[in-house]
Parts: C-alpha cells; structure tokens; sequence
C-alpha cells in the first residue's frame, strides 16, 4: 500500500487520558467503573492530525490528488484493509485479547489511515468535525432516547410511539 498519509501513527501513545463522564455514563462501557475504561491519549488533538497531514501534503505537492473524491475512495481502500483484519476471525472480543502485538500494530496503523483521511476529507469539504460530532450527538439523544431504547438495537423509525 502506498501511504500518503504522513507519520501520525508514531505520536499514539498509550497514555490514557482522562475524560469527563456524566453519571450516567461512569459505568457505561461493559459496566467498568471510569477508572478501568479505556480513554484516548489528549494528544494529538484532531486538529493536531489536521495541520500534520496538510504539512505532510503540501510537502510533497499531493493537493492536486486530494480532492473530496479522491479521499473518500482512499478512505474506502483503507476501510476494506482494517476488514480485512477482521475477515475470516470470527466473533472478536473487545480488547483483542486473542491478537498477537503485531496485529495489534497492524490495526493501529489501518486505522490511523481511515482517521487521517476522514479529517483530510472534512478539511475539504469545510466539517468541523468536533462541531459536527456534538449536533450529531445531539441529534442521536433525541432519536435513541436511553429511556426508550435501552438494550435493544432496532433503528429509530422502528420505534412506536
């Protein structure tokens, strides 16, 4: 594969970072108390990605080649390579515990390909993707309300009132 994607995948520390929860969420995910949760390392910020990847475009002259179109089908491409990780294993528990380091590192960097070309892409087409996420966010609560939807996984529409 031929990344034009800079070095972002260098920078993930294993660092976790802190985060605010409500709550209600404090023993959301598989019921862990906050402090045995996973969390994302505080750097780099999305931003951070941003101005690395278009210092690491305009270096090599490669806005001719990212365009909106172009950077989704890349995305894609990079897409179908964390699949096909997944392709062939079975159900996959959370954590990995099953994958080798090597694997690990491999999925790492995969995904660092998908984040950095979805912020390339929201670059272009003008999405402020931390915005963007709290009106979608936003936007989900009044679709899904926890109240009403709790435990199943039928779409909104689904839904009777």
């Amino acid at each position: 594969m031929a990344m034009h994607n800079g070095d972002v995948s260098k920078m993930n520390g294993n660092v976790a970072a802190s985060s605010p929860t409500s709550p209600a969420s404090a023993a959301g995910q598989n019921g862990l108390p906050e402090s045995q949760r996973f969390a994302f390392s505080a750097q780099p910020t999305i931003e951070d990605i941003r101005r690395m990847q278009a210092e690491f475009t305009d270096e090599r002259d490669w806005n001719q080649f990212h365009q909106p179109r172009n950077l989704l089908l890349a995305m894609v491409g990079e897409v179908g390579e964390v699949s096909e990780l997944f392709q062939w294993r079975g159900d996959v528990a959370e954590g990995l515990p099953d994958w080798t380091e090597a694997e690990r590192e491999h999925l790492a960097q995969e995904l660092s390909d998908v984040l950095i070309y979805l912020v390339e892409l929201a670059e272009k087409c003008r999405v402020d993707l931390p915005q963007a996420v709290l009106r979608k966010m936003a936007l989900n609560r009044q679709k899904y309300p926890a109240s009403r939807v709790q435990g199943s996984a039928k779409k909104y529409t689904e839904y009777e009132d």
